[in-house]
């Protein structure tokens, strides 16, 4: 006879919706109120106003942290919240139970680096005001047909493409020279004023490009740089600013003479298309046509109303009459022949303007190759491939002197196919020659 035997402890099944509970309820539990730091990504806003985003960390890295924010805390934001913002926000973390996420519901959210470089950004574009830089009867307009135009940004820059291309797109007829420049980091302010500068000094193009592609706050700081700005607004040559998105307002948008929202419509602004250039001289072709060709019906008919009023004496000027009718016929045919020569020179003149356009676009390339080869040229891993050595400081300064240096401090040397750590053991500096 068979004994059934009952273990000391049931096995407990959860039901889905109990499980996300006592999984939510654990959290709780365990962290309570955090506060946490990150990138906001994928914003989006609901009619009712809640607002629900995405956190992920700054420095690229694959996790992602889904938040939600009810109205109410929305409201009490004192910023615009947009993505790509760095944000520091407390919140408890429960589980969304219909998708079974985790998710953050946030109670206060503050702007990263809004005590600092916003507030910096806020008085300088006070002081810069103060001064007159953002006037508008500062504003020049740009050329209506501008001949030459110079782009000022970076060179591996895609925002240099994007206007390239849309030049090259809409106005071929216009030659593009570049002043290439630093566009981000510490470096940035200095070498657009000197770009900036060069443009000026050079006076070789009708107006200037000052363009960049988006980001972030700071990555756009250097166009709020005073030395920049003070550049912009004292530039001889009309500038239009095409930095970052629709939404990013620089100070350097501010002082110059137009601002676009990117820098594909600062490149439309400032060169008009050249099929519309075309279509307008066949409207005013058009136009002049249609005066002539009432003029002389104008003068027929008054040549026909003096007929009538000179009556019989007419016959006596008949020679005149004669003599007048073929005068009149010798100008409509004079128009005609102009109208048919104009109309014939001009595919010509668009075959011209198209191999000008063509000669120009290989000598800017070209020129564009000599400069890359002379990139390559100074590339200083070129030199390391020789037996060379980069010797820095352990926070990553070049070490250009044995001024300064001392036994025992860290220093790190690079050879083109890796790096080494070491410590200096004793320091010596050569006599120097007379």
């Amino acid at each position: 006879m068979f004994e059934r035997v009952t273990p000391p402890t049931a096995r407990i099944s959860w039901g889905v919706s109990a499980l996300l509970l006592a999984g939510a309820d654990a959290l709780q539990a365990r962290f309570g109120a955090v506060t946490v730091r990150g990138e906001v990504s994928g914003l989006s806003r609901a009619a009712s106003g809640h607002c629900y985003l995405s956190l992920k960390d700054a420095d690229g890295a694959p996790a992602l942290l889904r938040c939600a924010m009810f109205r109410r805390a929305a409201q009490m934001l004192d910023f615009a919240l947009a993505d790509g913002q760095q944000v520091e926000v407390r919140g408890r973390l429960g589980i969304y139970e219909s998708r079974g996420e985790l998710q953050m519901v946030i109670e206060s959210m503050q702007r990263l680096g809004s005590g600092t470089l916003y507030e910096e950004f806020l008085r300088r574009r006070s002081r810069l005001e103060a001064q007159g830089l953002f006037d508008a009867a500062r504003k020049r307009p740009l050329p209506a047909f501008p001949r030459a135009l110079g782009v000022i940004t970076s060179l591996g820059a895609a925002a240099l493409q994007d206007v390239v291309a849309a030049l090259q797109r809409r106005s071929p007829q216009v030659r593009v020279v570049i002043y290439p420049s630093l566009v981000q980091g510490a470096e940035a302010p200095a070498a657009l004023a000197a770009a900036l500068r060069l443009a000026a000094g050079r006076d070789e193009v009708d107006a200037l490009l000052l363009v960049r592609g988006g980001g972030s706050l700071e990555d756009l700081w250097a166009f709020n740089d005073e030395r920049v700005v003070q550049a912009v607004a004292h530039s001889p040559i009309p500038l239009v600013c095409g930095v970052g998105h629709e939404t990013d307002v620089t100070l350097c948008d501010l002082a110059a003479d137009l601002r676009a929202a990117t820098p594909t419509a600062a490149a439309e602004l400032a060169a008009p298309a050249l099929d519309e250039l075309k279509e307008g001289l066949r409207a005013r072709q058009l136009r002049l046509q249609s005066l002539a060709e009432r003029i002389l019906q104008s003068r027929a008919q008054r040549l026909d109303n003096l007929a009538l009023r000179l009556g019989q004496p007419a016959k006596s000027l008949l020679s005149q009459a004669v003599r007048l009718d073929e005068m009149r016929r010798r100008m409509q045919r004079a128009v005609r022949q102009q109208h048919v020569r104009s109309a014939e020179s001009l595919p010509a003149l668009g075959a011209r303007l198209s191999r000008a356009v063509s000669v120009v676009l290989q000598a800017q390339q070209q020129r564009l190759l000599g400069v890359h080869r002379s990139l390559q040229a100074h590339d200083p891993r070129n030199v390391l491939q020789r037996g060379y050595a980069w010797v820095e400081t352990a926070e990553g300064r070049p070490i250009v002197s044995v001024q300064g240096l001392s036994a025992g401090q860290a220093v790190r040397a690079i050879w083109a196919d890796g790096r080494a750590d070491a410590t200096l053991t004793a320091v010596e500096a050569l006599p120097t020659t007379p």
